[in-house]
């Protein structure tokens, strides 16, 4: 069963199941994220988590695109990915534990789904702790569709509690299905985690608790279910593969590598390079493809992009491909998922584009890196130090292996102990910058993200009468501090122009506006003047909020029931960002 074939079987089993079938939001958090990509299906329904009434109902069912890197360094193993999809279904306060857990084991194990042999099915769940109790619940299930005690694990919360997406909000245990890997080995009776060979394929989150501000874990009134099946990682298991880049969607892209590179048959070293460049360029790919532009730059997802591909570029060279290679393979990726992503069609000659102009700027550093090296070895004769060594990774994307390769050259080693210490503080400060910078959004759901959101609309209508109608969304960004929007616009905005949209949305702060919510659909959104920039990822319903005579948005929420409530609307900073796309910052006070 291929990857489409899988996404199928599982939209018709979530049907029948009565659940309203919602496109992939975008890989770039379009409203209020709490971190820089999508990671999961839930970040796009955080305020229906919260009971925000979703357009389609209270049983969901999709496929999303998402984007970790916190994995990146093991990327190339059977199992990590940046960019992979993700299967998941929704109950919004409907079902709950018993008929997940059910559901789940009927579609895993039966023939007329994808039949898999429940005798290589582990499971775990949650073990408890202070805040929550051990989740016999999910574990009784189990017991009685036949799982043996030996095929379960209790693991403790970081490894099996999922949330909230910020600091507060919906959170609770889940239950994750393990299965056997290996084809020659049978599985043990006895089931350890800890073993490579079983692999996660899905797991079910029951979302029952809120985790507030002071740290405490409050029952939810509204309990959730979300799940989540890695679509590659499960094709991997239904085609008997050990390792996500053996299924078909990845071997036109490996094919193409090895053919750039003239490799017939790859030792382990080279294997794990040509995963690298697969994985990372379909990444990017896939993050440059969609709609709102983002490119390679040093912040924010855009620094994501560039060291995607800079990686990628450094595998290439250890592989011995010299030429610009990154947009032949961006074609072939293009090529495999257009029909199912028409965003990448739309936007490949951005895609290409913005691969060769990467690689061009990546080849000058690396030549820079080159003259370094020289130098560093001048001083060095016996032994490279691991602080050069990790300075030239960090500031010439020199990998180790390069490093190691041009030394070995001149007789000399490099001290690859001390370049792991080095890499070692690298990743925890950057782990900690990055927890710190990516705090709030609406996972944070507080009081003060809600009035900065609505904010937002005033802001974007107040910019559309101020500098015309071209003005369009091209994204945004709420913490609990200040809001970030992004906007179509060719110019930069003058003093009397920021004065008087912030005199505009001020002004309808005074007036005391209501904020209403209606369902309808898109055509009649449009129909009543509603704005929609983000066509393609909305479902058969929208929801629409009306600021009283002043603005009309299809949103997904949440928001103040008046204007009044909102506070003094102030603007920071207005900035270009990109061609054509201005940035404005600014706060409620």
């Amino acid at each position: 069963m291929n990857t489409k074939q899988l996404k199928q079987k599982y939209f018709k089993f979530f049907e029948q199941k009565k659940h309203a079938l919602i496109k992939s939001s975008s890989l770039i958090p379009e409203n209020d994220p709490s971190v820089l990509f999508t990671t999961a299906g839930m970040h796009p329904l955080v305020p229906f988590l919260m009971g925000e009434p979703h357009p389609l109902g209270k049983r969901l069912v999709n496929v999303q695109k998402c984007i970790r890197t916190g994995d990146i360094d093991v990327v190339g193993d059977p199992s990590h990915l940046t960019f992979f999809e993700m299967l998941g279904n929704w109950s919004l306060g409907d079902y709950f534990k018993d008929d997940m857990i059910r559901w789940s084991y009927e579609f895993l194990t039966d023939k007329k789904w994808l039949g898999l042999d429940k005798n290589r099915l582990a499971v775990t769940c949650f073990k408890g702790d202070k805040d929550a109790p051990k989740d016999d619940e999910a574990s009784k299930v189990w017991l009685n569709l036949g799982i043996p005690d030996d095929r379960i694990a209790f693991l403790p919360k970081e490894d099996n509690w999922w949330g909230p997406a910020g600091e507060t909000g919906p959170c609770g245990p889940d239950t994750e299905m393990f299965y056997w890997s290996a084809n020659d080995v049978q599985p043990p009776k006895k089931f350890d985690p800890k073993d490579k060979r079983w692999f996660e394929i899905w797991n079910d989150v029951f979302l029952q608790y809120n985790k507030t501000k002071d740290g405490k874990y409050l029952p939810l009134k509204q309990k959730n279910v979300d799940t989540g099946m890695g679509v590659e990682r499960t094709s991997a298991m239904l085609q008997g593969k050990s390792s996500v880049y053996e299924i078909e969607s990845f071997k036109a892209i490996i094919k193409k590598i090895m053919d750039l590179s003239n490799i017939t048959d790859p030792d382990e070293s080279k294997t794990k390079s040509i995963r690298i460049i697969a994985d990372h360029l379909r990444s990017s790919t896939f993050i440059l493809g969609d709609d709102l532009g983002i490119k390679p730059s040093n912040l924010d997802q855009g620094y994501i992009i560039r060291r995607l591909i800079r990686r990628a570029i450094r595998h290439g060279k250890l592989l011995n491909i010299n030429d610009n290679f990154c947009s032949k393979i961006a074609s072939v990726i293009i090529d495999i998922y257009q029909d199912e992503y028409p965003e990448l069609s739309r936007n490949k000659k951005f895609i290409l584009e913005e691969l060769d102009n990467e690689e061009q700027k990546f080849e000058k550093t690396l030549r820079s890196g080159l003259k370094v090296f020289e130098s560093i070895t001048l001083h060095h004769k016996e032994v490279i130090p691991g602080k050069d060594a990790f300075m030239l990774f960090a500031s010439y994307g020199f990998p180790l292996e390069m490093s190691i390769e041009l030394a070995k050259e001149k007789n000399i080693k490099v001290d690859q102990k001390g370049f792991e210490e080095e890499f070692a503080k690298h990743q925890e400060l950057s782990r900690k910058s990055t927890e710190g910078k990516f705090k709030g959004g609406l996972g944070e759901h507080s009081d003060e993200t809600i009035r900065l959101h609505t904010a937002t609309h005033l802001l974007h209508a107040a910019l559309r009468k101020v500098l015309g109608s071209n003005v369009s969304q091209k994204g945004s960004n709420i913490t609990n501090e200040r809001l970030r929007f992004d906007f179509t616009y060719e110019k930069k905005m003058t003093p009397e122009e920021l004065k008087e949209v912030e005199d505009i949305v001020n002004k309808q702060i005074i007036r005391a506006l209501d904020v209403s919510r209606e369902e309808m659909s898109l055509d009649e959104a449009r129909k009543k003047g509603a704005l929609a920039f983000f066509q393609e990822k909305y479902g058969e319903k929208v929801s629409v909020y009306t600021v009283g005579d002043f603005s009309k948005e299809v949103c997904g929420g949440p928001h103040v029931k008046n204007t009044k409530e909102l506070g003094h609307f102030q603007i920071k900073k207005e900035e270009a960002i990109a061609a054509g796309v201005r940035r404005i910052k600014a706060v409620l006070e």
